[in-house]
């Protein structure tokens, strides 16, 4: 119980509501809204029209993100409020997207994944700012275990109602979240940072190099292999099971970010690419099997946990120290977001490819992805895990010394007792006497 709270207490603190809140609402918002923008491209836009508009959605995304990065980091708080309310208007857009209008779409589409990219590196900053580094994994994981659920809620909802309902609810949630934000980071204080090195020194870094190369081969593996997927499970059959795994991220979240404050993050994130590894050599081998799908299912859930809570949202801001973080996270996220651009367009060609074949060579450079995490260093200080340990042993301590006391205190009464009933019994003279004036009295 005394845990419970003590975890309780390390999430729900007054400077990491704010935060809590921006980064929830933002998550849910940008995964919905942009299923709700695929399937109206995709059912409104001529095909001929539908690839560039989802060639400007995700260039405007990273574009828009490195700017961000460079120009939020001077009055963030203020910027990201005037985010958060973009992000309503850029929702009711959509509901304008036609199919004889080019330019209005372009426009559209392009304030669209402006109101996604802009601000998205400094929520994260923000994220990093607002949490202490040993206690950053299990917010985090808490904050994805959230979207994981809220996810399945709003998706049960929105199946239920037309394009223009969802829209306004999506729209309805993001001014929620601009509210919120508005109110509650009204007394927070900006701290003083120093500005993050140029992205070229970036790159150039060891301890950088070592976690960007295997996120890279994760989301091209990760959208390569979609289409794949696709293929195996039938359409709506994928769409079902892809939405049945923010279920295991809603559990696996907080767990993956629990154990990253104790274990360390390279830890948490070496598992999760060899489950990934795991799981595509087992449909590589039998992709045909019902099982297997249930297995990848299972897997590829619960590393989407692992990974959204430790290796998207932590490491990046630990590996920015004491720098401004928004180039950190725009180089994590800015890979991640344009590679599933990938899987539009290698999806008209999946049918011509091998299933056992791509399933293969995916393991295959999954596990190769592990051997540079063997050699990156863990982001996690190792003063804190000493920290930690050293608390966890002080409790311990506390607990066997007031167990201690109990039986000391409870030999003490017990033994007060004994001496009582001694002083009670009859002696052998007291009792002929007692016997004595009975028998004369």
């Amino acid at each position: 119980m005394n845990s419970i709270k003590t975890i309780r207490a390390k999430i729900f603190r007054k400077e990491t509501v704010p935060t809590f809140l921006i980064v929830l609402n933002t998550f849910v918002w940008y995964l919905l809204t942009s299923v709700v923008f695929t399937n109206i491209i995709n059912l409104t836009v001529p095909s001929t029209q539908s690839l560039a508009l989802f060639g400007v959605f995700f260039v405007s995304i990273a574009v828009t993100a490195i700017i961000g990065s460079k120009v939020f980091s001077r009055r963030r708080d203020t910027l990201l409020n005037i985010w958060l309310f973009s992000g309503v208007v850029a929702t009711f857009l959509l509901s304008l997207i036609s199919a004889d209008n080019l330019i209005i779409n372009v426009l559209i589409v392009s304030f669209f994944g402006t109101s996604i990219g802009i601000g998205l590196p400094s929520c994260l900053s923000y994220f990093a700012k607002s949490t202490a580094i040993e206690n950053r994994g299990v917010i985090g994981g808490t904050i994805w275990s959230s979207v994981g659920f809220t996810v399945l809620a709003f998706a049960f909802l929105i199946s239920i109602v037309g394009s223009l309902e969802a829209i306004i609810i999506l729209a309805i949630w993001r001014l929620i979240g601009g509210v919120g934000f508005l109110f509650l980071n009204r007394t927070h204080k900006e701290n003083e940072v120093q500005k993050s090195p140029s992205y070229l020194t970036l790159i150039r870094k060891r301890e950088i190099l070592l976690y960007l190369f295997p996120w890279i081969m994760f989301s091209l593996v990760n959208a390569l292999e979609a289409p794949m997927l696709e293929r195996v499970f039938g359409e709506q059959q994928y769409a079902f099971f892809q939405l049945a795994e923010f279920a295991f991220i809603g559990i696996f979240a907080f767990i993956g970010g629990f154990v990253a404050d104790i274990a360390g993050r390279k830890r948490v994130v070496i598992a999760g690419f060899i489950m990934l590894g795991i799981e595509y050599a087992t449909m590589s081998l039998f992709s045909a099997s019902s099982v297997a799908i249930y297995i990848f299912t299972t897997l590829d859930g619960i590393t989407w946990g692992l990974l959204f809570s430790v290796f998207f949202t932590v490491i990046w801001g630990d590996l920015g120290e004491n720098y401004e973080k928004e180039k950190f996270y725009a180089l994590g996220g800015v890979p991640f977001l344009l590679a599933s651009f990938l899987t539009i367009l290698i999806k008209p060609y999946a049918e011509y490819i091998p299933i056992a074949t791509a399933f293969t060579v995916a393991s295959f450079f999954l596990f190769v992805a592990v051997i540079p995490l063997m050699y990156a260093p863990e982001t996690l200080p190792e003063k804190a895990i000493k920290d930690r340990d050293l608390q966890s042993y002080i409790e311990k301590a506390k607990r066997i010394a007031e167990k201690e006391d109990v039986k000391n205190e409870n030999k003490g009464s017990n033994k007060i007792e004994n001496e009582k009933k001694d002083e009670d019994k009859e002696s052998p003279e007291d009792e002929e006497a007692r016997k004595l004036a009975e028998k004369y009295y």
